[in-house]
């Protein structure tokens, strides 16, 4: 479950970072342009902050546990996805994008079981 759980934890992270790294990168309207409509719906510094957040989120996933220093910020940096991800969620079916809530559902899942995981029977503790 262990190796599991860091395998999920690395694709979160991936995700994660490539996605805030181009919102922290590109503007507002380039990002539109390329087919992510749904920062119309934020201001460009409301985009620069979610960017930061995904950003923050892939370091806490992996960060703490891969060098020992306070464990217990990666189910933390977990919760944190999946509150990230339920607003994703809430933005895209305000918008009438039922397609799109697949990819942030199945998100929200992949970092509830590491959440799950981490705080409970593979936890860093011990």
């Amino acid at each position: 479950m262990n190796i599991t759980l860091w395998i999920i934890a690395g694709l979160l992270a991936a995700v994660f970072l490539a996605s805030g790294a181009m919102k922290l990168t590109r503007s507002r309207e380039r990002l539109a342009a390329s087919g992510m409509r749904v920062v119309e719906d934020f201001s460009a510094g409301g985009v620069k902050a979610i960017g930061s957040l995904e950003v923050l989120a892939a370091v806490g996933l992996i960060l703490p546990a891969a060098l020992d220093v306070v464990p217990v910020l990666v189910p933390l940096a977990a919760v944190g996805v999946v509150l990230l991800m339920a607003g994703a969620v809430v933005v895209h079916l305000r918008r009438r994008e039922t397609q799109t809530v697949v990819v942030p559902v199945a998100l929200l899942a992949m970092a509830a079981v590491v959440a799950w995981g981490r705080f409970g029977p593979q936890s860093f503790a011990g």
